[in-house]
């Protein structure tokens, strides 16, 4: 197994933004480098071995241009680009994202996901549920509570390459670096509570 290394710009602020209370922007072009461990889980043998939408591909653009050219990942790009999002991702430092697969969207009804995907408020919403303000990596996953955009709380739970998150999405690719996230793909999208 051979370790990685990235660079990234340090640099995180909130601010208000669109229909959320926390915006994120870059602060400033100072870079470090720290190590990064392999991706882990079962499911990152889906992923393509080579171009854009691999591991590797993925490494060398932010995050929400990284995910939309990962084929697991279409469905969340879709939405993020729907509710005008990619660009506070895209300009964030060291957030991580919980990336529901396109798998995990499927298990959403067709009529409350069409609901969620055509009410910007609501689907904004629940996309920033799903990013952290820090990089959280396997190190921090066992017993890890970490604050979202959204505003609320999630927790992750577990060991060697078998974490959950809320109790109910596991995670199926972890620690996938892009150029300013970590992306742990999830198999079920988490809801806010209310």
């Amino acid at each position: 197994m051979t370790t990685t290394h990235r660079y990234r710009s340090a640099g995180l602020a909130g601010a208000g933004a669109l229909l959320v209370s926390v915006s994120l922007t870059a602060l400033g072009p100072v870079a470090r480098a720290g190590p990064v461990t392999e991706p882990f889980g079962p499911g990152c043998a889906s992923l393509p071995s080579s171009g854009e939408g691999s591991a590797a591909g993925m490494a060398d653009d932010p995050v929400a241009t990284a995910a939309s050219n990962n084929p697991e990942l279409s469905t969340l790009a879709g939405a993020v680009q729907k509710a005008g999002l990619g660009d506070t991702l895209n300009n964030a430092q060291d957030i991580t994202v919980f990336a529901p697969t396109n798998d995990a969207f499927e298990k959403i009804p067709k009529a409350d996901l069409d609901k969620i995907l055509n009410d910007k408020k609501q689907l904004t919403n629940l996309l920033t549920y799903h990013v952290v303000e820090q990089d959280v990596t396997r190190s921090e996953l066992p017993d890890g509570t970490f604050k979202t955009l959204q505003g609320g709380q999630i927790t992750t739970s577990g060991s060697g390459d078998t974490f959950k998150v809320n109790d109910s999405a596991s995670i199926v690719c972890g620690d996938l670096a892009t150029e300013n996230a970590t992306v742990q793909l999830i198999d079920t999208v988490l809801m806010p509570k209310s």
